[in-house]
């Protein structure tokens, strides 16, 4: 989907662009791949920065590969793009006869800004729209399908697992009184009356976790997100890095989850000892830790403030 990209006042200004760029300017030449599109934000830079890597851009909103078309459109032939999930990356790389292996892959992941502020889309709390929320519209299930479908208890788990929000049970109950809800804003105010008012004077927007679990929700976001990074992985060639920039608790916990499987090779064995399992790491990490944006973006792009940055690169493996 592309993540968190802008402010309102400066549309689609890509997250922390110049460490996701310094991230990937060590890599061997070859293709990057963006897995997450979003407006070509991040794709431009690299492209602008590295001049002999090409890019294979990947997002499921037809509206954000249109954009990303128009804004990529003076690199020509340097430039790939497709319309497919990130989970669909090792197809769309085979697909484009890139066996060998690619240089750099990059996941910006979660909502972007131009879904956030198009009220048609569904995905914000504040303005009225539809309950969507979909980033391929192509699907069939919906925010609506959720907020309306899904029984109090199985609604309660999806808040306090994807938005990690400690009014579940009460928005869930609140939720299904109030049935059926059909906009953003019936939503929001519905979340906003179910939660206690010395929580709501405190902690942002009262319905901000609520939405964000939908959303997750609705675009199985932290399904697959393990094993696509796996993936990513395998298809680097040595020198090649893996950069993640996640902006949840929940997303980033699986990027240093895998990262660290990685890096260790699947050790198992104690932490003091040296390793007599036989594991092989297959990957460093760039940097120990994620990387947060400095307080000139934070002033510039306040929606910034959740980025998380995260880079792996690939070992080369005796065979």
């Amino acid at each position: 989907m592309g993540g968190t990209e802008a402010s309102s006042a400066v549309p689609h200004l890509p997250v922390m662009v110049a460490e996701v760029v310094d991230a990937l300017r060590p890599v061997p030449p070859g293709p990057i791949v963006d897995a997450t599109l979003g407006a070509g934000g991040h794709a431009a830079a690299l492209l602008d920065a590295l001049p002999d890597h090409t890019l294979i851009g990947l997002d499921r909103d037809d509206e954000a590969l249109a954009l990303a078309g128009d804004t990529l459109d003076r690199f020509g032939d340097r430039v790939v793009l497709r319309r497919a999930n990130f989970d669909d990356l090792g197809d769309v790389v085979a697909g484009l006869g890139r066996a060998g292996g690619v240089s750099g892959v990059l996941f910006d992941l979660g909502v972007s800004s131009m879904q956030l502020d198009d009220p048609e889309r569904g995905f914000s709390y504040r303005g009225e729209g539809p309950l969507d929320m979909r980033a391929d519209r192509r699907q069939p299930t919906t925010a609506a399908d959720i907020v309306n479908g899904y029984d109090e208890v199985s609604l309660a788990r999806v808040l306090a697992r994807h938005g990690e929000e400690r009014f579940a049970r009460r928005i869930a109950r609140a939720i299904v009184a109030a049935r059926p809800l059909a906009t953003t804003g019936q939503l929001a105010d519905v979340v906003r009356e179910a939660i206690p008012a010395p929580a709501r004077r405190r902690g942002g927007h009262p319905a901000k976790r609520t939405f964000q679990a939908i959303r997750i929700e609705v675009n199985g976001e932290l399904a697959t997100l393990g094993a696509t990074l796996d993936r990513a992985l395998d298809l680097l060639v040595p020198g090649g890095r893996c950069v993640v920039l996640a902006y949840h608790s929940g997303e980033d916990r699986i990027v240093k989850d895998r990262f660290g499987e990685a890096v260790t090779g699947g050790c198992v064995c104690p932490p003091q000892l040296p390793c007599v399992c036989g594991a092989v790491p297959r990957a460093r990490l760039v940097w120990r830790g994620a990387h947060r944006p400095g307080p000139a973006e934070l002033a510039a792009n306040p929606r910034s403030e959740s980025a998380r940055l995260r880079a792996a690169e690939k070992l080369e493996v005796s065979s």
